[in-house]
């Protein structure tokens, strides 16, 4: 993957994206920032948090010059922060490289505390970078072929993304495509066809290469109605003097 994003079309993929994440993560305030995975890209640049890490799985190979320096290594699934202690987590393909994407997701869940963010970036498999990188797996399953995409990891659909996020109580804010150019491996091809950019986001957006999400961590809270938290009144049944009132006389038989 990190040496794909070196090459012409990773290199404007990574161009689309910085775009997007100076954007999203500008107006997202708190205190903690976190970013997994993928160094080529400083995703919290545009950030104003006082506490921003970068945090890797290892070190092999190592980030390129002029990357931000990790500030821990760690498994993501199992991160070294306590529950509801993140206000922001950025997931640059961190996803698709993980080895178990739900347990990421759901470790992102457990750190962000409620109403934090969460930005994920991913490829998208229905784009023609995705249906180039099918058809190269099977030519190279009969023996020729070279692959678009890097051999890594595994692609995730958009609304398949969007159900996980929806059953760990995240709503999605935002949802983009980007990125219509065709599966070419030269700068001069995809400058050609850069007019495809402009017309893929009126006419066709779900068919981009890359997809790019940001959701909310919502906790819902109990209310609770009615005679289980609060006893009803009890009437009063003690006699209230009315005051200004003459007493009345009593009746005997000689008053009748």
């Amino acid at each position: 993957m990190h040496e794909w994003l070196q090459t012409p079309p990773g290199r404007y993929l990574l161009a689309w994206e910085r775009a997007q994440f100076d954007q999203a993560v500008s107006d997202i305030f708190g205190y903690h920032a976190l970013q997994l995975g993928l160094p080529e890209v400083d995703a919290l640049a545009a950030n104003r948090m006082p506490h921003r890490w970068l945090g890797l799985r290892d070190l092999e190979p190592p980030p390129p010059p002029g990357a931000r320096r990790p500030a821990l290594l760690a498994d993501y699934s199992a991160l070294p922060f306590d529950a509801a202690s993140l206000d922001l987590v950025v997931l640059p393909h961190t996803l698709e490289l993980s080895h178990d994407p739900h347990a990421t997701l759901r470790e992102v869940e457990r750190v962000l505390v409620p109403e934090g963010r969460v930005v994920i970036t991913c490829l998208n498999p229905a784009s023609l970078w995705g249906l180039r990188q099918r058809r190269a797996h099977l030519y190279r399953k009969l023996g020729f072929g070279q692959l678009f995409l890097p051999d890594a990891g595994d692609f995730i659909g958009y609304r398949r993304l969007r159900d996980w996020l929806r059953l760990l109580n995240f709503e999605v804010e935002t949802g983009n495509f980007g990125c219509w150019r065709p599966a070419l491996t030269t700068e001069h091809w995809l400058d050609r066809f850069d007019w495809m950019d402009r017309l893929g986001h009126r006419w066709w957006p779900i068919l981009g290469a890359v997809y790019f999400i940001v959701a909310t961590k919502r906790v819902r809270g109990i209310k609770l109605v009615g005679k289980l938290w609060k006893p009803p009144k009890a009437i009063a049944t003690a006699p209230v003097p009315l005051p200004n009132r003459r007493p009345q006389p009593e009746m005997t038989q000689e008053t009748l």
